[in-house]
């Protein structure tokens, strides 16, 4: 017997477009579109009386824009908000991040070019993604970090002593709700941390180019896209492109491929972690942030099997608790910790490093 349909919410103040997005929601039987309204005032109005699943919103609109819609939503009536905007237009996309910022928990391209096959794709990402966030539960979370000293009564002496190599690089793997999580915790790294990070960050086509812009505008090191070939710095974030998944060779280089998509996703988190296991070891850091699914889990494991220091985000602080979840519930983390508390662990982990080095050539 089938559960219930999602319900959705449409929020958009074009009637073609609520028609068009209607028509592409309902072509799935388990979505039904229970209301569509024409700007931020009349969502308001529906939801305090009524809770959809998810709501479905444009960022440009009269009167409350999508930004100012969230920000009410999820001040009075918390429920998962997905941004549907163009990806043609920068500053839509400028806009995008700026909304998950207020609550929304994903973003996705607004299909267009009815007949296309990236119309179908796009289509397609929005039917999967209204679904999925269906089964995002909204919790308020606050919480205060911890000190670099507090810290580091958390790494047993065997961490310290897996780190005498070095620690090379850091990868971080992140779904739903990662932007905000990774936000958090680049912003609290300095301009010259001494490794390289990469990141696998699933969002829809699209959106990492506006991604990277909006980091680097609260974050001192310098978020880009990666390319193959180049050497991996440190004080950079390379970003996954959309389409590639993304790996460092035994040089240093990132490499990026055209494999098969793993578990449907391309970039994978696994195959950064795998990448960073096999050709680092010790010498990496893996992170696995919040996210539904189970991406990146048995290869954080790997990675702590071949001596890296493995940490994931606490339920507490994720919008969903899958991926780190599992990796935790594998063994595959060292540590567990709230993503307030994550950007001073890694400065730890570098920094006493640095100390054992002067130590031992000074």
């Amino acid at each position: 017997m089938a559960g219930p349909k999602v319900s959705v919410l449409v929020v958009d103040d074009s009637a073609v477009a609520r028609m068009h997005l209607v028509h592409l929601l309902e072509a799935d039987p388990d979505i039904r579109v229970v209301a569509t309204v024409n700007d931020g005032e009349a969502a308001l109005a529906f939801l305090q009386e009524h809770r959809p699943s998810v709501v479905l919103m444009d960022i440009n609109m009269p009167g409350l824009d999508g930004f100012e819609t969230t920000r009410r939503i999820m001040d009075t009536h918390p429920v998962p908000i997905v941004i549907c905007s163009g990806t043609a237009n920068p500053k839509d996309i400028a806009a995008t991040f700026r909304v998950l910022e207020a609550g929304a928990v994903a973003c996705v391209e607004k299909p267009v070019g009815y007949g296309r096959a990236e119309f179908e794709q796009a289509a397609a990402e929005l039917r999967r993604t209204v679904r999925r966030m269906a089964e995002v539960k909204i919790v308020r979370h606050r919480g205060l970090s911890r000190t670099l000293a507090s810290l580091a009564a958390f790494l047993p002496g065997e961490d310290w002593r897996r780190l005498r190599k070095g620690v090379r690089v850091i990868g971080i793997g992140a779904s739903t709700g990662g932007p905000m999580a990774l936000r958090t915790i680049l912003g609290g790294l300095p301009k010259d941390f001494p490794v390289p990070i990469l990141v696998v960050q699933h969002i829809g086509p699209g959106f990492v180019g506006g991604l990277a812009d909006w980091l680097n505008a609260s974050t001192s090191l310098q978020v880009c896209v990666g390319s193959h070939g180049i050497n991996a710095m440190p004080g950079y974030v390379y970003l996954a492109p959309d389409e590639f998944h993304m790996g460092l060779d035994s040089s240093g280089i990132l490499e990026l491929s055209k494999a098969e998509p793993e578990g449907g996703l391309r970039p994978a988190i696994s195959y950064l972690f795998r990448s960073l296991a096999r050709h680092c070891g010790p010498a990496a850091v893996g992170v696995l942030l919040t996210g539904m699914g189970s991406d990146g889990s048995a290869a954080l494991k790997e990675m702590r099997d071949e001596g890296a220091t493995t940490l994931a985000q606490d339920s507490a602080t994720s919008v969903v608790h899958g991926m780190p979840g599992v990796a935790i519930a594998l063994g595959g983390a060292t540590h567990v910790f709230a993503v307030g508390e994550i950007a001073a662990k890694l400065m730890v982990l570098v920094e006493h490093h640095n100390g054992i080095a002067r130590a031992e050539h000074g």
